[in-house]
């Protein structure tokens, strides 16, 4: 009978220390998860401004081509 209480004792032991390494190694997890989703939103923003930049060369080139355009045929 006591072979058992013993058993019983270790396996409880043993499950204790299970549920802190998985309790650590979640709230890593957690961490880095948090991590990556600030990273992502970055890089999210910054893309949305690379956008911003390619758009108003493309406007600037547009007038800067018009404006030549106008001159030729003014010529």
């Amino acid at each position: 009978m006591k072979k058992k209480h013993k058993t019983v004792s270790s396996t409880a032991i043993r499950l204790s220390s299970h549920e802190k390494l998985c309790a650590e190694r979640m709230s890593q997890l957690i961490k880095t998860i948090d991590e990556l989703r600030s990273d992502v939103k970055q890089l999210h923003s910054d893309m949305n401004k690379g956008k911003g930049v390619i758009a108003f060369l493309v406007i600037i080139g547009a007038l800067l081509g018009s404006v030549l355009a106008i001159l030729k045929f003014v010529k």
